[in-house]
């Protein structure tokens, strides 16, 4: 349920509709907005209590939240948010740019990733210290050692950096390196993971998962919100579905549709989404039309190298192309940021 305070609500007023609220057996959330105040019941409760606050000094309207997924709802939240790291803003009016490898390899590649994808217009790093792999022979990652090189990199470039979180006993190691924490898709149901994110104070990159809805991808953030933590992006990846010429499926209209009923920050992976580098600026483009606020593409030195996703990754003049490719058309897309508003954020 949603309590909406009139614009002439006191304090006082508000204050009693969240005692109220807790009386009646839920757990009170507050949205300040520019005109008023929304105060979201959530949980499980004595739903009578809650419509009976009609009659409330200071409420102007109760009704209930017609999505199963609450905090992370248009409906209590009206107003898009912005997630802030390292004075980089996602949801913010600019298009936010994240680069980098599938996994750190060594102190050499991720440096030179790092000053070559912020040359072309990249606003964050991206890097994997620990790598969820089909088959148990692939290379994992290095761990502890590439979250350390991250944080070099990181200090030398001034680009925050995201790497992936797989295990709850890795939390505070990761946390102490890196700005943001990636839920890859393999985890994005790993709900014992989702509530010790919820718990630290660190932005968290939730992929959707391979075979997930759109309402599960939101229910999944809603663990996030609800358990605390409202630093959270979505990251739409591709799903599987009956083709077989692409990785996966690239789900544009999930993108919008996301936008749509949460307010939370949506970015896109092209790269994942396709696997094919030759795709990569064409999906970028048209994620950016239907309203993402970023983009996360995998950059490697030398692709044929990688020791993982070298397949779909692009080589640094490759990303040069593709980010040369979304400027002049960002421009000319009705209601998309304009590219120059990235440029000058980071200049």
């Amino acid at each position: 349920m949603i309590v909406n305070m009139s614009d002439k609500a006191t304090e006082p007023e508000i204050a009693h509709v969240v005692e109220r609220i807790r009386e009646a057996g839920y757990q009170p959330h507050l949205t300040r907005g520019v005109e008023r105040t929304i105060v979201a019941a959530v949980g499980n409760g004595r739903r009578h209590e809650i419509e009976a606050l009609q009659a409330a000094p200071g409420v102007e309207k109760v009704v209930a939240i017609a999505q199963p997924f609450k905090l992370v709802s248009r409906q209590v939240r009206p107003e898009r948010s912005v997630v802030n790291l390292g004075g980089v803003a996602i949801g913010g009016p600019g298009v936010v740019v994240i680069a980098g490898p599938c996994s750190v390899e060594s102190r050499e590649q991720l440096f030179s990733t790092a000053q070559a994808v912020k040359r072309a217009g990249a606003t964050m790093l991206r890097g994997g210290a620990y790598k969820p792999r089909t088959s148990p022979y692939d290379f994992q990652g290095l761990g502890l050692e590439a979250l350390k090189i991250l944080s070099q990199v990181r200090e030398t470039s001034g680009l925050p950096v995201v790497t992936e979180i797989m295990s709850t006993e890795d939390v505070d190691m990761i946390c102490e390196h890196a700005d943001m924490l990636q839920v890859g898709a393999r985890n994005m149901q790993n709900f014992a993971l989702l509530r010790r994110l919820a718990t630290v104070n660190k932005p968290v990159l939730l992929k959707r998962g391979p075979s997930a809805t759109v309402k599960e991808w939101l229910l999944a953030a809603e663990y996030l919100l609800a358990g605390g933590n409202n630093q959270v992006v979505l990251c739409e990846r591709g799903i599987k579905t009956f083709e077989t010429e692409m990785r996966n499926t690239f789900d544009l209209a999930a993108v919008a549709l996301a936008r749509d009923l949460s307010h939370l920050p949506v970015i896109a992976d092209p790269s994942h989404g396709t696997g094919k580098p030759s795709l990569i600026a064409a999906v970028s483009r048209a994620a950016v039309a239907v309203g993402a606020d970023g983009l996360i593409i995998e950059v490697h030195p030398c692709p044929e190298r990688a020791l993982s996703d070298g397949a779909q990754s692009l080589d640094f003049a490759g990303f040069e192309r593709v980010m040369k490719a979304l400027m002049e058309p960002l421009r000319e897309v009705a209601g998309a940021p304009s590219w120059a508003e990235v440029t000058v954020a980071q200049a």
